[in-house]
C-alpha cells in the first residue's frame, strides 16, 4: 500500500477527530452563553420541559441545570428508569445535538407561553421577534460571523443589548422572549455548524485528492462522500419527498440534516474500516483516551430519539 497515501489517510482521521472536539468546545461555549443571558427568565418561568417524548425526556431547571430521563430494559428484560443531573453545557452536548436543544427551548417557550403554531416563513419569524422587515441585521445589533470570533461576539452583543430590559410582566412574556431569543441562537448554532464544514473542507482540500472519493455512508435512503477535493456532499430522500432525491452540496444544506460532530465521528469510522493499517497509528494517539467519550456520544445519541439526522433510521428529515 502506498505510504503517502496511507499517511493521507491518518491526517484526515485526526483532523477529523480533532475538529470533533473543537466542534463540541465551541458549541458547549455557546450553550453556557445562551444559558447565562436567560437565566433570570428561565429562573422566572420556573424551568421547562424541552422534551417529552417517551422515553426520552430533558427538562431546564430554574437554577439552570438539566435533567434528563432514560428508560431502558435491564438484563432481566424489566424496564428500568433513571434520572440523570447534567450540570454543565459542555456535558450536555455530548448528549444531545445543540441545534435540537436550540430548537426545544423555543417549541417549550412557544407552548408555555400559548402562542400560535410556529411561523415557518422568514418575514413571519421577522414578525413574530417585533422585528420590521425593512431593518437590517446591523440595525438590530447582530453581528455578521465571518470568522471563528464572530458567533461569540454575536451572543455577547445580544446579551449586552437586552441585560438592561425590564423584567417581564409574567411568565407569557418571560416566555415569548425566551421562545425568540431561542429561535435566534439556534439559527446562529446551524451558521456556526455550516462554518465548521468549511473550515473542515478547507482543511481536507490537500489531503482528500490523494486518496479519491470516500463514500462515508451508503444506504437505500442516503448517501454521504467526501470527495477527492475535500468537498463534503450527500444525497438524501427527505421523509416529505419519497423517491426524490435531493443533493445536498453546500455546507449550510448539510447541516439542515447532519450534525457535524456525527460526519466527523463517520468519517473518521469510514477511514478506520477503509484503511486499518494507515489510522491505527492516529487512533492510538488522539483518539484512545477518548473511547469513553466516544461510548457517551454513541448512548447520548440513542437516548435524544429522533434527533433528526438523516443517518439514524428512516427516510431522512430536516433538523430543523
Amino acid at each position: 500500500m502506498d505510504l503517502s497515501r496511507n499517511q493521507a489517510l491518518g491526517e484526515i482521521a485526526a483532523d477529523a477527530a480533532l475538529e470533533r472536539r473543537d466542534f463540541l468546545a465551541k458549541a458547549a461555549d455557546q450553550l453556557r452563553r445562551f444559558l447565562e443571558a436567560n437565566a433570570r427568565r428561565i429562573e422566572d418561568v420556573g424551568g421547562l420541559v424541552l422534551i417529552d417524548d417517551d422515553p426520552d425526556y430533558l427538562a431546564v431547571a430554574p437554577d439552570g441545570t438539566f435533567r434528563s430521563h432514560t428508560r431502558y430494559q435491564d438484563d432481566r428484560g424489566e424496564w428500568v428508569s433513571e434520572t440523570e443531573v447534567i450540570e454543565s453545557p459542555a456535558e450536555l452536548v455530548e448528549l444531545y445535538n445543540p441545534a435540537e436543544v436550540f430548537a426545544a427551548f423555543a417549541e417549550a417557550a412557544r407552548a408555555a407561553a400559548g402562542m400560535a403554531e410556529e411561523p415557518t416563513g422568514a418575514e413571519d419569524l421577522l414578525e413574530a421577534a417585533g422585528i420590521a422587515p425593512a431593518e437590517t441585521v446591523a440595525e438590530q445589533g447582530f453581528a455578521v460571523a465571518t470568522d471563528e470570533g464572530a458567533y461569540a461576539a454575536a451572543a455577547d452583543a445580544w446579551a449586552a443589548t437586552n441585560v438592561e430590559e425590564a423584567p417581564p410582566a409574567d411568565a407569557d412574556e418571560a416566555a415569548a422572549r425566551l421562545y425568540d431569543l431561542a429561535l435566534t441562537f439556534q439559527e446562529r448554532s446551524q451558521d456556526a455548524e455550516a462554518h465548521l464544514i468549511e473550515q473542515f473542507e478547507a482543511a481536507a482540500r490537500p489531503l482528500a485528492g490523494r486518496i479519491g472519493d470516500l463514500i462515508i455512508i451508503d444506504d437505500e435512503d442516503e448517501r454521504l462522500t467526501l470527495t477527492d477535493e475535500g468537498r463534503l456532499v450527500a444525497e438524501v430522500v427527505p421523509e416529505d419527498e419519497a423517491d426524490r432525491w435531493r443533493r445536498l452540496e453546500s455546507a449550510a444544506d448539510l447541516v439542515e440534516y447532519y450534525d457535524p460532530t456525527d460526519v466527523f465521528g463517520d468519517l473518521a469510522d469510514a477511514l478506520a474500516d477503509a484503511f486499518p493499517t494507515a489510522v491505527a497509528p492516529a487512533e492510538d494517539e488522539e483518539t484512545k483516551g477518548d473511547g469513553d467519550d466516544e461510548e457517551a456520544d454513541t448512548e447520548g445519541d440513542a437516548d435524544a430519539g429522533d434527533g433528526g439526522d438523516a443517518d439514524h433510521g428512516g427516510a431522512p428529515s430536516p433538523r430543523s
